[in-house]
């Protein structure tokens, strides 16, 4: 005798999450700042650092709430992008412990405040806030497409915060640039902010004016120009981009800007002439800025004769300083570095745990470990576009497109600024330079990046049996 059973054959096929992947790789992020801590206090001193163990147990127990947030509400984002963060957060920690040894920097914050801080208390203190940002995004955005209902809004936003350090008794000018305002005791950089609300924006409208964009256009020279009144757009952010290097004297900021979104645009349209147009645009407004804006124009002149300004004792003569002192620490670094602890990058001043963070990089591990942060940078920055093509949306692709060219635009002008091969910016190194505001808004970055991956992988829900499905009979022996 034997039982017939019908069944149906439609199911879902469970992706694999990948988060067993991404615990692994976190081990090695934790790890590996562990042996870099030790080795700077065995270069300096002759003896592991009292802080280690502490030091290795915060980092392992940020990294783990990390990991148990994305598992539990991004179970399929992707599982490099969280490892890679770690991994520059926690060796960025040990640089700038590494600065705060220094007895030059000690002694030149006891001239001129009176008392020396360490910045490294500080840095694990605002990575500790950022992991809770970081959380929090994961919580609170579900789905990243609930952001494009905030298109407008969030270009308003964006102009605040922009505008922010031009307000009286709340901007702070430092060192030449007013990108700072000072809150209950607490310096916030606000374009490291707006740079994600921006992204909002440009996502959105270009989501909606692509067509009229990329199809409306009339050919000249090889080249495909858009009609006068779709150039609106693009002279209303190069106006915006300019009056930020006119008043704020940020050309960091600037750059940052017009880059993403003529990136967004191109990707939006897929149009080349958009990339020669907005590169002629920010070519010719830096110079004509640069010819009446002294700190624009002192920039200018320590990126192009560095050593000779220097000795000239100009009144640029310290952004001339710092721009020469780099560049030794960098030839001095050679192949393979001085070793941890072991260099001279202190010479810059207080500027070596900030923008120039990325010098001690150069002295100290040589240009194998200058390429080794690159790569990391650049698959942080990959992983990024990949979630971009894997995106189901078109607000999503351009969206994760302009977070990563953001990204990728400002590990360029810091590096470049620092290395002579474009004038510096006074932008902060990701994850590596001292400063809260900006380890707290690219840790914003990777959150928005995993939630948008995660809805990308996500497998789609399997269908719901009907009546005309395909039916199998499965026979079972009696």
């Amino acid at each position: 005798m034997s039982v017939v059973t019908n069944t149906t054959t439609i199911g879902a096929i469970e992706a694999p999450s990948r988060r067993n992947t991404e615990l692994m790789l976190l081990g090695f992020a934790v790890v590996i700042p562990i042996f870099a801590y030790a080795n700077v206090g065995l270069a300096i001193d002759g003896t592991l650092p009292p802080g280690m163990v502490l030091y290795g147990l915060a980092l392992a127990a940020l990294a783990g709430v990390a990991h148990l947030v994305v598992r539990r509400y991004a179970k399929y984002a992707d599982p490099l992008l969280l490892p890679l963060a770690t991994l520059l957060n926690g060796l960025g920690l040990v640089l700038i412990w590494r600065l705060d040894q220094s007895e030059r920097l000690q002694n030149l914050a006891k001239r001129s405040f009176g008392a020396f801080s360490p910045s490294a208390p500080n840095q694990m203190m605002y990575t500790a806030m950022a992991i809770a940002l970081f959380a929090g995004v994961l919580l609170v955005l579900k789905d990243h497409r609930v952001l494009q209902r905030f298109t407008y809004i969030s270009m308003v936003a964006a102009l605040v915060l922009l505008l922010l350090p031009l307000v009286p008794g709340l901007g702070a000018d430092v060192f030449g640039a007013k990108i700072w305002i000072r809150v209950a005791g607490f310096s916030i950089q606000p374009g490291e902010f707006a740079k994600i609300v921006l992204a909002v924006f440009f996502a959105g409208y270009l989501m909606v004016k692509r067509d009229a964009l990329a199809l409306a256009s009339r050919r000249f020279m090889g080249l495909y120009l858009p009609r006068g009144r779709d150039l609106g757009p693009i002279l209303v952010i190069w106006a915006m981009s300019l009056l930020i290097l006119i008043f704020e004297n940020d050309l960091g900021s600037s750059l940052l800007f017009f880059g993403m979104f003529v990136i967004m645009l191109y990707v939006a349209t897929e149009r080349t002439s958009w990339i020669v147009i907005g590169l002629l645009m920010s070519v010719g407004g830096a110079v004509v800025v640069a010819s009446f804006s002294s700190h624009v124009g002192a920039r200018v002149s320590a990126w192009l004769d560095p050593f000779g300004c220097w000795q000239r004792n100009g009144a640029d003569a310290g952004a001339c300083e710092q721009i020469a002192q780099s560049i030794m620490s960098f030839g001095s670094g050679g192949v393979l570095g001085a070793g941890w602890g072991q260099g001279n990058s202190d010479l810059i001043g207080f500027a070596a745990n900030s923008d120039f963070i990325f010098s001690t990089v150069g002295e100290e591990l040589g240009l194998t470990g200058v390429m080794a942060f690159l790569l990391i940078y650049g698959l942080i920055i990959e992983r990024g576009v990949r979630t971009a093509l894997a995106a189901r949306d078109p607000f999503g692709k351009l969206f994760a497109i302009g977070l990563s060219g953001a990204f990728a635009l400002q590990i360029f002008v810091v590096a470049g600024g620092v290395m002579g091969l474009i004038p510096l910016t006074g932008m902060t190194m990701p994850f590596l330079a001292s400063g809260g505001s900006s380890v707290l808004a690219n840790w914003i970055l990777i959150a928005v990046l995993i939630r948008i991956s995660d809805t990308a992988r996500r497998p789609a829900p399997a269908p719901a049996p009907s009546p005309d499905s395909e039916m199998t009979q499965v026979v079972r022996p009696s």
